[in-house]
């Protein structure tokens, strides 16, 4: 819970509201799930593609009955992790084979299917707002209302076996922690228990919150009058480096080709601050996105080859969940269950990129994940100029 400032102001003649929702979402690695185990002479061996190999190793013990000590992991490279390979599952599977198998090694690798539908998912998540308005359209009080479910609570019991209460900001993140300059402010999170395995996703709580605030303050922008990056200017005055990185992805897009429309986003995640402006087209009620021009303050860029090259990963990664990025349930077993019905961007589908990495000396920050929350809110807005549809649901559909 966050506010600031008071939620009955004077001066306010209209108040817009709204409700926006995120599903479920896999992590859809294009590397399944997999650990290969050797228990032999009380000793353990791991090769695994893991983002934890402390808790692996600890994981790997518990099961075989040995001491820590007596863990050896090689740390694989890893095609994709996203979040997923933050588990341990995998690795207690295989370590539980190879103690029955007298000193062979086992590799253990999960299908497709049993990858996608026995995951970690991106939580559903569900957002009401009501923004208080003056004459001009500027925005007075900001109200915002999640629910989902706490991912912290949920690993930290299946991972580290502490009991998983409290907080967990990554519900929330995103939304109470934004960098408009908006004086009074109400931002609360419900924490809903998940009875469905939840687990760590690429931007996490980002991915779903940046959706909704953007979204909503375009359609603030569009009841008082304003244009959307007219308006995140004002808000973003006393932020200048904010600002810098709004101005500088508006203007190296340019102006959108004719038949297609620009969309813009800005997010702050892990330190660094995105603009996203994406050029869209609606061709036989599909949205297709053509290009995605991100600008990015990550502070001192230590290598700016690989900024660029994850700027690139996360749009598309973020491309995918908006565009067809669902996983729903039905009778407690999850329908989708490979790339046929939990589909990823092609290469033709897959657009231009163009990377602006903003000149600082400030101290490196993220990289890896920043890139992913704008992309949804930025093509939602494109679609709302082409088509005059607000789209507040994701996976963004015009069926």
């Amino acid at each position: 819970y966050h506010e600031t400032g008071a939620q009955e102001v004077a001066g306010a003649v209209r108040t817009l509201r709204a409700e926006y929702r995120a599903p479920f979402l896999a992590h859809a690695a294009l590397e399944p799930v997999n650990c290969t185990a050797q228990v032999a002479q009380g000793k353990v061996r791991l090769w695994a593609s893991t983002q934890v190999p402390s808790i692996a190793v600890d994981c790997a013990a518990r099961v075989a009955g040995v001491a820590r000590e007596d863990v050896a992991i090689e740390v694989m490279l890893l095609g994709g992790g996203f979040g997923r390979r933050l588990e341990v599952d995998m690795v207690a599977q295989a370590v539980a084979v190879a103690k029955a198998l007298d000193g062979q090694p086992v590799q253990l690798i999960w299908t497709r299917e049993q990858d996608t539908m026995h995951d970690v998912y991106r939580p559903a998540a569900l957002a009401r707002f009501a923004a208080q308005l003056d004459e001009g359209g500027n925005i007075l009080a900001w109200d915002n209302k999640s629910a989902s479910g706490a991912i912290g609570h949920q690993y930290v019991e299946r991972s580290l076996g502490l009991p998983g209460v409290g907080p967990d900001k990554t519900t929330a993140e995103g939304e109470y922690d934004h960098q408009y300059a908006i004086p009074n402010q109400r931002v609360a999170h419900v924490i809903v228990d998940s009875q469905v395995p939840i687990g760590y996703w690429r931007s996490v709580g980002h991915s779903h919150n940046a959706f909704f605030k953007e979204s909503f303050l375009d359609e603030v922008a569009q009841a008082g009058g304003q244009d959307p990056v007219a308006l995140r200017r004002t808000l973003l005055a006393g932020q200048p480096r904010a600002l810098a990185v709004l101005d500088a992805a508006v203007a190296a897009a340019g102006q959108a080709a004719e038949g297609r429309a620009h969309g813009v986003a800005l997010h702050r995640s892990f330190g660094s601050t995105v603009a996203q402006v994406a050029e869209v087209s609606i061709a036989d009620g599909e949205i297709r996105v053509h290009r995605v021009v991100c600008a990015i303050d990550c502070g001192l860029a230590v290598n700016p080859n690989i900024v660029a090259q994850q700027v690139e990963s996360g749009v598309v990664f973020g491309l995918s969940a908006a565009l067809a990025g669902e996983i729903t349930i039905e009778g407690g077993r999850i329908l989708q269950s490979n790339f046929g019905d939990y589909p990823l961007p092609r290469m033709g589908q897959a657009p231009h990129v163009e990377t602006i990495v903003m000149p600082s000396s400030a101290h490196p920050e993220g990289v890896g994940e920043p890139a992913v929350p704008p992309v949804a809110p930025a093509v939602a807005a494109a679609v709302f100029k082409l088509t005059g549809r607000r789209l507040r649901a994701l996976p963004l559909t015009l069926a």
